[in-house]
């Protein structure tokens, strides 16, 4: 995504986070390379997006309530929704959510990559059987360093 089209780029702990809205609904959140200029919010439900994640950086049981508009199949939409009920501070294992979904833990890791809302709709908390498995497409480098982050900030590692 061009970072002109984000509506804001804050800075977190882990990483800086382009941030969109369509229809005064959250869309989409990407990471960015830390060297991508700050923006300052755009509009108010962007500065509402911009403060929740704020509180959530502040303290990890922070609990998101955030309209969203999440593209995708209704089975990637029932895998976010599932990502949404794991309480920060808890991990599910890829074969959990397939078992509770009556899938396979191989859709669901492909879920997981293309969720248009990352920390606001908590990948991050799907592990693999034996390990972190991958993040955002990636089984290694800037992006699983940035899951580690969060699962140790939640206190869930």
């Amino acid at each position: 995504m061009d970072d002109a089209k984000f509506q804001a780029i804050i800075d977190t702990p882990f990483t800086r986070l382009g941030i969109k809205c369509q229809a005064g609904k959250l869309s989409a959140i990407d990471f960015v390379s830390r060297t991508t200029p700050l923006k300052r919010p755009e509009s108010d439900e962007v500065v509402e997006v911009v403060c929740q994640l704020e509180r959530y950086f502040d303290s990890p049981k922070w609990q998101f309530d955030l309209p969203l508009v999440l593209e995708g199949t209704p089975f990637q939409r029932s895998v976010w929704h599932a990502m949404q009920q794991i309480p920060a501070g808890e991990t599910r294992s890829y074969g959990q959510i397939a078992a509770l979904l009556k899938s396979s833990p191989r859709a669901v890791g492909n879920a997981c990559r293309a969720n248009p809302c990352p920390v606001v709709v908590p990948c991050h908390r799907i592990i693999a059987a034996h390990g972190l498995g991958g993040f955002a497409g990636q089984r290694d480098g800037d992006k699983l360093a940035i899951k580690r982050g969060l699962l140790t900030y939640e206190g869930a590692l």
